[in-house]
């Protein structure tokens, strides 16, 4: 199966190396977003401001893959503190609205560069993407 790269340089470039995502078919797999802003550090704020950056760089991503959050089928979401769950909802939902993805909510230890939030996610993207 070929793999395509998708990268925009509307979202912040990796930290490492990886792709933002990869296309399989006509599956779309971002690689996990954390806060940061276009010049590579981090927003400022609490979960609710870092949320809200992650999900702009997922939508720079998912638009260079001709793709939008109504594509999204799975979303894995890494929050530092789960005290912080209620926050990170309310974010999240304004992103979706009635469509509901599947989804896990793992609370971790730590996440790069320090950050309270990161989200990846797998997105079903039309043949003609």
């Amino acid at each position: 199966m070929k793999l395509d790269i998708v990268a925009t340089s509307e979202a912040p470039a990796a930290i490492g190396p990886y792709a933002q995502a990869v296309r399989a078919g006509n599956l779309l797999f971002t690689s996990g977003q954390i806060p940061l802003g276009l010049d590579g550090t981090v927003v400022n704020g609490g979960i609710v401001e870092q949320t809200h950056q992650v999900f702009r760089n997922l939508q720079a991503v998912l638009k260079e893959a001709g793709a939008g959050f109504q594509d999204v089928i799975k979303a894995t979401v890494f929050i530092k503190d789960m005290n912080q769950f209620a926050a990170l909802n309310e974010v999240y939902a304004s992103y979706f609205g009635e469509h509901t993805p599947a989804r896990s909510t793992v609370e971790v230890a730590r996440l790069p560069k320090d950050v309270l939030v990161e989200i990846e996610l797998i997105v079903s993207l039309s043949v003609e993407s």
